[in-house]
């Protein structure tokens, strides 16, 4: 070997070297790295409990977990800590049910038209949240989403347990090339069918879907025991209702039941929609006819205000800790957005928001089952970390005491995909997924922005690791 080929070697060797340690320096941490408790037997003493039931926060209360299952909750006086836990002193702190929400994604507008899905992020942040169970509610990857809730249900991924929504449901109209289009009712059934067999639970959907096509949607996934919910347009809330729809989205926000001259399977031109709903009476006679109806026939409302309040001039942007988890591209788009939002009159004024978000307690109050999600589409502004908590904090502005919020935010959406039993609340016998206040929310509701810890059966996890090893990922993967 020549001296100039041995020193090449020697120099490709070095580089070989320094290409691997980099990729090693680069390479993310393992799920386990987040891992803060994984004791099989502890106890918080001291704690501020809000258990998710819609009763009052109470003070000073122990619960025990044992081998992931809570097995005593209770005055600190009365609860004895058994011997070997793990005791964590919670004084100062509260406790909550993990969260259940039912509109979350596994995608990211990317721009225009485009959404990444983020099978890396998503899980994990949704987790840092505090959502320890979710919905999506619609998917533009379907087999993506089916695959990660089966590695988390393994114990190969860490994030919250998935209920599995299809692809949109819609009729032409939508410019996402990674939306199906419906042909008609037959292809409606189809297309229920397939996913169905193919492991999804619930179907979504939306804006461009005719009567015709959504009520074989119905009818076929209620033979194949799943439920439907939809973001509507074409069809009217009380149209849907009356195939005998599950559930609906976005609260009113989207409704266009107002609307004077709707017609049949046509989402009206814009802005038709917003303007009969900038108009409408909360306490009119159609408004509360249409709350009836939904009732009576059993319709969850999911609220989402999340997404709308980014629409909204005179809101705030998403806080610093969202912003240094999006790719930076994603997040100048998203900044050049919300600038401009705030410069111009945007979707709907500061009135309507409030207007609809306080139907939503309405609707609530009536004796509807509202459920919460959040949505993060839009223009980007909705990031799984923050945004369970900011949706409870709107839905305290909506009128809700605290308490009220986190049972819309958990027992409600437990009792709608059927998973009450497990989940939902903060009761001895139920799995421990809970998650860990530094401060009091039911005092002060913003002290829910600072969360530790979350617990999924029984594992405690640190949020900040998470949050620190997923900078720069969202809008990615």
């Amino acid at each position: 070997m020549t001296l100039k080929r041995t020193l090449f070697t020697l120099a490709f060797a070095g580089l070989q070297v320094t290409a691997s340690a980099s990729a090693a320096d680069s390479k993310p941490p393992s799920d386990k790295d987040f891992v803060a408790y994984d004791q099989p037997l502890v106890a918080f003493i001291h704690a501020t409990v809000v258990d998710g039931t819609g009763a009052k926060a109470m003070r000073d209360q122990t619960l025990v977990i044992d081998k992931g299952r809570i097995t005593a909750l209770g005055r600190s006086s009365k609860v004895k800590v058994p011997q070997n836990a793990k005791v964590i002193d919670a004084q100062g702190k509260t406790l909550m049910p993990g969260f259940v929400m039912v509109h979350e994604h596994m995608f990211y507008p990317a721009g225009g038209v485009e959404y990444n899905e983020m099978s890396y992020s998503f899980p994990r942040l949704y987790l840092a949240g505090g959502t320890t169970t979710m919905r999506t509610a619609g998917s533009m990857m379907p087999y993506a989403d089916i695959n990660v809730r089966d590695a988390i249900n393994a114990g190969k991924v860490i994030g919250p347990d998935m209920d599995v929504t299809g692809p949109y449901l819609n009729g032409p109209g939508l410019p996402i090339p990674a939306v199906h289009v419906l042909s008609g009712p037959d292809d409606a059934e189809r297309t229920v069918n397939y996913w169905a067999d193919e492991g999804v639970t619930s179907y979504k959907a939306y804006m461009q879907i005719t009567r015709d096509e959504l009520k074989r949607v119905i009818d076929t996934a209620h033979t194949r025991k799943a439920k439907v919910t939809a973001h509507l347009c074409s069809v009217t809330y009380r149209e849907a209702v009356d195939m005998g729809i599950d559930n609906l989205e976005h609260g009113f926000f989207v409704s266009s039941d107002f609307v004077k001259d709707k017609q049949p399977d046509q989402c009206p031109k814009s802005p038709g929609v917003s303007d009969s709903l900038a108009a409408v009476e909360a306490n009119s006679t159609e408004v509360k006819s249409l709350m009836r109806d939904m009732i009576d026939h059993h319709v969850a409302l999911t609220s989402t205000l999340t997404v709308f309040e980014t629409f909204v001039p005179g809101r705030p942007k998403a806080p610093q800790g969202a912003l240094d988890l999006m790719l930076p591209e994603v997040r100048a788009q998203y900044e050049a957005s919300w600038n401009k939002v705030q410069s111009s009159k945007g979707r709907m004024t500061p009135e309507t928001y409030l207007k609809l978000a306080r139907m939503e307690k309405q609707y609530a109050d009536a004796g509807g089952l509202l459920l919460a999600g959040t949505d993060p589409t839009g223009y980007g502004g909705v990031v799984p970390g923050y945004s369970s908590k900011r949706q409870i904090e709107l839905l305290v502005e909506a009128g809700f005491a605290f308490e009220q919020a986190v049972k819309i935010a958990t027992y409600n959406g437990a009792k709608y995909l059927g998973r009450n039993a497990e989940v939902g609340t903060l009761a001895v016998g139920k799995r421990a997924d809970l998650v860990v206040i530094d401060g009091d929310p039911s005092k002060t509701t913003t002290d829910i922005e600072h969360m530790p810890y979350v617990f999924k059966n029984g594992v405690g996890y640190d949020t900040q690791k998470i949050f620190d090893a997923t900078h720069d990922t969202v809008g990615l993967h």
